[in-house]
């Protein structure tokens, strides 16, 4: 049985080859079926090859251009009934292929393991340490004390209640993040002075404005959740993302949990998870749009993108701006600036690509311009050029 599959490896991708030994043993085929299927999968997969010198960047372009000339623009999607928004349509794919490090709409969607998930008050639970919750949103009131020089700041004490919080947890937090200050207990809440020599109402200000942003608990960037139950299994939609910090929760599903940020999953999980969150993504906003775009065109793009081990975005200062050519770099948005700079650098052009050739009116290497010809000279013969 090995025998028979040793001579297809060269002819036959791994993973293929490895799915035909799985449904032959699982089918119990014979050896001649096996080799029947072998041949078969050999025809499709050459048949599926790309021909020598197909101009694939062409064709994957047009693919993406039609389709997004039918996309609609400033397309928001809201993820149930406390409408977490994010962005699809064509402005998605742009900033996608853009590789813009923020996402207009941060989002994502948190799995929790099967022991979190047995009753709805366990992953509400859950939920409530994943959202950010800064000192503002559990108080009733923020004001400055001219008199006693320091901010005092009531408590709303349902919330409090609500979400179980001490004043001990709240007193560490703020001494924690706000520097140089004292923290005290009071009757309705807490009360901070500064620990400088001379303090302004300026500082006092300041202070009162940089308490109200101190994170009390939960995940910073998070800003709204949402449980919801997809088909058997309980999902927590999240307005913002911190992939990083989530993945580190031990209720979380690391597996199946996902960002809409690329550049996070590329820092946490490495740049194929990128690759294929690139890939994902893409086909989600075409699939909503009920258009048909092959994958394979997709995953071009995907590669593109992330060859060089960082994801770069199609602009002038990623993938187009760090082309091998000088014409090819010229020819995107900037050319004086990139013009100039190969001048004084004394840069060489080989003009091995396709744009570089239709600017200085070459045949292009591609299709039946990419063979080069020779022709056979015949030798003359001596004796008659003698004669």
């Amino acid at each position: 049985m090995t025998d028979i599959f040793e001579k297809y490896k060269d002819k036959l991708p791994g993973a293929i080859l490895e799915e035909i030994k799985l449904e032959s043993k699982s089918n119990e085929l014979t050896q001649a079926e096996i080799i029947r299927a072998l041949d078969e999968s050999v025809k499709e997969y050459e048949a599926a090859l790309i021909a020598p010198g197909e101009a694939i960047g062409i064709i994957t372009a047009e693919s993406f251009g039609e389709a997004g000339t039918q996309m609609t623009l400033n397309v928001f999607h809201f993820a149930g009934v406390a409408e977490i928004q994010v962005t699809r349509g064509l402005p998605r794919l742009i900033e996608l292929f853009d590789a813009r490090k923020e996402p207009s709409t941060p989002s994502m969607e948190v799995y929790l393991k099967p022991e979190f998930t047995a009753n709805e008050k366990t992953i509400r639970r859950v939920a409530s340490f994943i959202k950010e919750m800064k000192l503002q949103e559990i108080s009733s009131e923020i004001s400055l004390n001219i008199m006693k020089q320091s901010v005092d700041i009531d408590f709303n004490e349902e919330k409090i209640k609500l979400y179980g919080f001490k004043k001990e947890e709240i007193i560490e937090k703020v001494t924690k993040d706000l520097k140089n200050v004292t923290v005290k207990e009071t009757k309705k809440g807490i009360t901070i002075t500064s620990n400088s020599e001379e303090v302004n109402l300026s500082m006092l200000y300041k202070i009162k404005e940089n308490a109200k942003s101190v994170l009390i608990r939960g995940i910073s960037k998070i800003t709204q959740v949402l449980p919801k139950k997809e088909d058997s299994k309980y999902v927590i939609l999240c307005a913002g993302s911190n992939l990083k910090e989530v993945l580190n929760m031990k209720e979380v599903e690391s597996k199946l949990t996902t960002t809409n940020n690329i550049f996070e999953i590329s820092s946490s999980l490495g740049i194929e998870a990128a690759r294929q969150a690139i890939i994902n993504e893409a086909l989600s906003v075409i699939e909503n749009q009920g258009l048909d775009i092959n994958i394979r065109h997709v995953m071009f793009l995907a590669d593109i993108m992330t060859q060089t081990g960082v994801v770069r975005g199609i602009t002038r200062g990623g993938i187009s701006g760090e082309k091998e050519s000088v014409l090819a770099r010229a020819s995107f948005e900037t050319p004086i600036n990139h013009l100039i700079d190969a001048s004084l650098t004394g840069e060489l052009d080989n003009l091995k690509s396709v744009i570089e050739n239709v600017i200085i009116n070459q045949p292009i290497p591609l299709g039946t311009g990419l063979p080069g010809l020779m022709s056979k000279m015949k030798k003359e013969d001596k004796k008659g050029a003698k004669k």
